[in-house]
């Protein structure tokens, strides 16, 4: 059975499916919100040790700026109202991406990070402002003025995820077959599993039927 650490989720589907359900983006926005709460909680039952969730892209600013202020606000009520639970269920929260936001969203990320940085149960790394391409080559930067050795082990030193275990799956939701600019070195093995849901239809049960195939996959990592 595959020990799994590691999962990473690409939540996709909230637009059409508030479209779909209540003819607003926003209000899918909405709901995606509570899909994440039930992702959070399974993770705690199956003893997941790291959840990364594509929450904004590098990309996602070409989006409606009143699509964009409504996703932060969502993001900053779910910090003040949510954060000191999290706190309690010992979860830690890493926020990955370059974070030149709002002062106060700024403030609220980096006030939630440092609370709860000494957390152990469960690690949760939020991509915001995240893109893959715009990491790698900051890496290769870094790596290059530090003048260090080329190798894999010292170019995963300067990736945002530095001392994040590389996720063992990735999940996209949306029905949609693509990895989007997220985590393209660290999903150089993960097992990848594309669900037609919207990210707001996916649920308990979907989750851990993907955990449940997971544990069943032979991995061999290049081997026979």
């Amino acid at each position: 059975m595959n020990p799994l650490n590691h999962v990473a989720i690409i939540m996709d589907g909230n637009g059409r499916w508030g479209l779909k359900n209540k003819k607003s983006r926003n209000a899918g926005h909405k709901a995606g919100l509570k899909t994440v709460e039930k992702i959070i909680k399974e993770s705690l039952k199956n003893k997941v040790k790291h959840l990364t969730l594509y929450a904004f892209s590098t990309e996602n600013w070409k989006r409606p700026k009143k699509e964009i202020n409504f996703l932060f606000n969502l993001l900053e009520n779910f910090l003040q109202n949510r954060i000191n639970e999290l706190h309690k269920q010992d979860i830690k929260l890493k926020i990955i991406g370059v974070k030149n936001f709002s002062s106060k969203l700024n403030k609220l990320l980096n006030s939630s990070e440092k609370k709860t940085s000494k957390n152990k149960k469960l690690q949760i790394n939020l991509a915001l402002n995240y893109g893959s391409k715009f990491e790698l080559i900051n890496a290769f930067k870094d790596l290059h003025k530090n003048k260090d050795k080329i190798s894999e082990k010292n170019f995963s030193k300067y990736l945002q995820t530095k001392n994040i275990p590389d996720p063992d799956i990735l999940i996209r939701t949306g029905n949609t077959k693509r990895l989007s600019n997220f985590l393209l070195w660290q999903l150089a093995y993960a097992e990848i599993f594309f669900e037609k849901k919207l990210w707001p239809d996916f649920n308990e049960r979907d989750y851990n039927k993907i955990i449940k195939n997971f544990r069943k996959i032979k991995r061999n990592f290049g081997n026979i």
